[in-house]
């Protein structure tokens, strides 16, 4: 369990993070969100020890960053943004030389390798230079440094940044198959793969905690709101009735498309797209699409992080 209690930094006179209090249970995936100047990069050094706070605690496992931060050092894993890799280096040679920095047993080091490479798909290339390798696989080599020595925390800050659509989606599928065996900590301004990849959310705002749960939790608190868009063929008022007939419709917004067509921004107060449907069609209208509309988790992030809902 990683355990964060009153966590405050200070850089001369200003305050980059205040008061931060969450926990993480063991296994889990959580993600950090907040906008740019949230405190989240600051955060993050402290939980992988690279930074001491002003004031705070954190512990991880039961041992406390303050009083033994290098029994607590080698517990932590960190993935920065830009991965410190040793391009003229193999992946086995590099693995090993961090592994043996951070102090794993010297005769279980080739077995770790074998076992990290197979979980991150590297084995092909465990020979290979890293610098002949593609941006995929260095993120892959990244994750892999950061777990060759077993840590409890892995820290993964903006881990898919600049990955095409197929490498993400294998960086999801690693990501979720390290979870349980370690707990992760993922920062990422991508919401949806944090909707994909996350169970727990922790959100900052000018350096403090505002919110922390799952998304259904933190939809609760804030009443974000479900939000659909249909387009239909036929008369407008006629579709307009239909939905403003509906209880679980809260708003509607409609406009013509360039093709006559009309599109309706709905607003619903629960998860119930079959009534949408339902009702257009028994109004004799055609229901040309319908489809989400605001991602429900960027509604919350903007809602919590611009000032919607009291801090806790």
């Amino acid at each position: 369990m990683i355990q964060v209690k009153g966590l405050t930094k200070y850089y001369g006179s200003s305050r980059a993070i205040y008061d931060l209090g969450f926990t993480i249970e063991s296994g889990q995936i959580a993600g950090f969100l907040g906008l740019n100047g949230a405190g989240k990069s600051t955060a993050l050094k402290i939980l992988a020890g690279y930074l001491m706070p002003t004031s705070g605690t954190v512990s991880i496992e039961g041992i406390d960053l303050l009083n033994e931060p290098e029994k607590l050092r080698p517990r932590i894993g960190f993935l920065p943004e830009q991965p410190p890799l040793y391009p003229e280096m193999s992946v086995r040679d590099f693995l090993g030389y961090l592994a043996r920095l951070r102090g794993y047993p010297a005769g279980r080091i080739g077995a770790r390798i074998e076992e990290v490479s197979e979980r991150t798909s590297l084995k092909e290339v465990l020979g290979a230079p890293i610098e002949t390798l593609s941006l995929g696989y260095r993120r892959r080599v990244g994750i892999a440094q950061a777990m060759v020595h077993d840590p409890a925390l892995v820290i993964l800050d903006e881990p898919i940044s600049g990955l095409d659509p197929v490498q993400i989606v294998e960086m999801r599928h690693l990501i979720r198959q390290l979870g349980g065996d370690h707990t992760i900590l993922i920062s990422s301004h991508i919401l949806s793969e944090v909707e994909e990849t996350c169970d727990n959310l922790i959100l900052l705002r000018e350096g403090e905690l505002v919110a922390q749960g799952t998304e259904s939790d933190l939809s609760e608190r804030f009443n974000s709101a479900l939000s659909l868009r249909a387009v239909v063929r036929g008369a407008l008022d006629a579709a307009k009735d239909a939905l403003g007939a509906l209880e679980v419709v809260q708003e509607v917004h409609s406009e013509v498309l360039p093709n006559g067509d009309a599109a309706f921004d709905i607003t619903l107060l629960r998860d119930e797209p079959e009534a949408i449907a339902s009702s257009l069609i028994a109004a004799g209208l055609s229901l040309r699409r319908l489809e989400a509309g605001q991602n429900q988790l960027e509604g919350l992030f903007l809602q919590a992080t611009t000032g919607g809902g009291a801090k806790p």
